[in-house]
C-alpha cells in the first residue's frame, strides 16, 4: 500500500495537536483523508500507541474544534506488515466555517486546503462561508468575534424590570442554536463594531467644524450617547403669554428620538460604516445605510407600511418599549411639526436613507445674524436682560455690548423695554 499525498490526502508520521488544523481544513473544504504512522515519503512506519492516539484524536474533535465535527468524520485503525497505523476521513461539513475553539471565528482559527497544505481562511472566506451556511439574514449570521460582553445591554434590561438570562439570549436570537454568538449578539454587545459619527458644523454647510465624535459601544449606548448630544446642543426658545413662559426646543423631541431609533433599527449592518449626525445651524440630518428594504417604497413607508431589516433588533427594541408599533416612526416625526412654517424631509437613495429636521427657530435667524446667539441664549434662562449681561455673556466692552444691542433692535430680534439706567430687553 502506497500513499501520496494531495489536496484530499494528508500523511502525518505521529499525532500532533495541530492536526486539528487540517480536520478543519478538510471540513470546510470538500473533505479528505489523514493519515497517522505514515511519513510524507508515503512509507507506513506504524505507531507504537495507536489506541492512545485514537483517544487523542477523539478529544480534539470534541474539544477542540466549532461546531461539532465529529459526525462528519471516522476513526480507523488499520495494519499493514504487523504495523498499526490510522485513518482518519473527515467530509466536507454542513455547518462552514469549521475553526479550532481556542482562536475564534477568524483567519487564526478556520483553514481551509489549498493544494496539499492548509492554509489559514481570508475573512472574506468566512464570511462567506457563514453567508452560505446560514442564510442571507444578517442577524442570524454567526458572529466574527465570540469574546462579547453586554453590559449595556443588562443594565437597559435592569432598568426596565426585564430578564436577561441565557434562555432570553436564545430568544432574542444572540445565540445561535448551537450556542454561538450571531451578529444579532454582536449588535447589542459592549463590543459592537458599527458606530455613529455626529458632526456639528458651523453654519449652514460643512465649511467649519464646531465639534465631531464618534459614538461606539452597544447600540444602546450609541443611542443613549446620540441623544445626550443632540440634547445638548439643541437650543431653547421661551415665549411669553401675558405671565405664562413657554418653552420650545430648537428640535421637537420626540422628533429626534424616532428619528435615531428608526437610523439605528433598521439600517443594514451588512455595511460597515457607521450611521451618520451632522447639525447645522437651520437643521439637523441623520444618514443611516442600506436604504429602504427592498420593495418598498419612501411613499409607502410614509404612509406607514413598514418591513423590517432587522427583525430580531426590532423585536428586542419593541421588548423593551422604545418603540411602539412598527411604521409609525415617520409618521410620529411628520406629527412633532404639524402646523409649523417648516416641515421634515425624507429621502431614499440607492445604500442610504436620510431624515432631514428643519430647526423650528431657524428661520428666525439667518446665517449672518448668527453672532447673536449668544445674547439669545441669555433669554432661554431669564425674561428680560441688561446691556451688563451681554458684556458678561461675551466678554467685551460696554461700546461693543451698546453696538450689538442697537443691531438686534434695527433687526427687530429684541425690543427695548424702560429707558436710562431701567433699560431691559426682551425678545420680540
Amino acid at each position: 500500500m502506497k500513499l501520496y499525498e494531495s489536496e484530499t490526502v494528508e500523511l502525518k508520521e505521529i499525532y500532533t495537536p495541530d492536526l486539528k488544523k487540517e480536520i478543519v481544513a478538510f471540513a470546510n473544504t470538500n473533505g479528505g483523508t489523514i493519515y497517522i504512522g505514515v511519513q510524507s515519503t508515503g512509507e507506513i512506519v506504524g505507531l507504537d500507541n495507536a489506541d492512545f492516539v485514537m483517544q487523542q484524536i477523539s478529544n480534539s474533535l470534541r474539544d477542540g474544534i466549532r461546531p461539532d465535527v465529529s459526525m462528519f468524520t471516522n476513526i480507523e485503525l488499520l495494519r499493514e506488515n504487523n504495523k498499526y497505523f490510522i485513518k482518519l476521513t473527515v467530509s466536507q461539513g454542513t455547518k462552514k466555517p469549521y475553526y479550532l475553539s481556542d482562536k475564534g471565528l477568524k483567519p487564526t482559527g478556520v483553514y481551509v486546503r489549498s493544494g496539499t497544505t492548509s492554509a489559514p481562511a481570508s475573512e472574506d472566506a468566512i464570511r462567506m462561508m457563514i453567508k452560505m451556511t446560514d442564510g442571507d439574514s444578517f442577524e442570524s449570521n454567526r458572529s466574527l468575534i465570540q469574546e462579547l460582553t453586554f453590559n449595556s445591554l443588562n443594565k437597559e434590561m435592569e432598568r426596565r424590570n426585564l430578564e436577561f438570562s441565557e434562555v432570553h439570549m436564545k430568544n432574542l436570537g444572540i445565540f445561535s442554536s448551537d450556542d454561538i454568538y450571531t451578529n444579532m449578539g454582536l449588535l447589542v454587545a459592549d463590543q459592537c463594531k458599527h458606530s455613529i459619527k455626529f458632526a456639528v458644523f458651523q453654519g449652514s454647510d460643512k465649511l467649519v467644524f464646531k465639534d465631531r465624535k464618534e459614538l461606539t459601544g452597544s447600540l444602546f449606548a450609541q443611542l443613549t450617547d446620540a441623544y445626550k448630544t443632540i440634547d445638548f446642543y439643541n437650543g431653547t426658545k421661551a415665549t411669553f403669554h401675558d405671565l405664562l413662559r413657554t418653552d420650545e426646543r430648537d428640535y421637537p423631541e420626540d422628533a429626534v428620538r424616532e428619528a435615531l431609533l428608526n437610523a439605528i433599527v433598521h439600517r443594514d449592518y451588512s455595511f460597515s460604516g457607521s450611521t451618520i449626525i451632522n447639525l447645522y445651524s437651520d437643521r439637523l440630518e441623520i444618514i443611516s445605510l442600506g436604504g429602504l428594504v427592498s420593495g418598498l417604497s419612501l411613499e409607502a413607508a410614509m404612509l406607514g407600511a413598514s418591513q423590517p431589516r432587522n427583525e430580531k433588533l426590532a423585536s428586542l427594541f419593541y421588548r423593551m418599549k422604545l418603540i411602539e408599533a412598527y411604521g409609525t416612526g415617520i409618521s410620529k416625526i411628520i406629527s412633532c411639526y404639524k402646523g409649523l412654517p417648516v416641515q421634515p424631509k425624507f429621502e431614499n437613495v440607492e445604500g442610504a436613507f436620510r431624515v432631514v429636521l428643519p430647526n423650528t427657530h431657524a428661520q428666525e435667524l439667518s446665517v449672518e445674524d448668527e453672532k447673536y446667539l449668544p445674547i439669545l441664549r441669555l433669554f432661554e434662562k431669564q425674561k428680560e436682560i441688561t446691556r451688563s449681561d451681554v458684556e458678561e455673556a461675551l466678554g467685551v466692552g460696554t461700546t461693543h455690548a451698546i453696538n450689538m444691542l442697537k443691531e438686534m433692535l434695527g433687526k427687530e430680534l429684541i425690543k427695548k423695554v424702560g429707558s436710562g439706567r431701567l433699560t431691559r430687553y426682551v425678545v420680540k
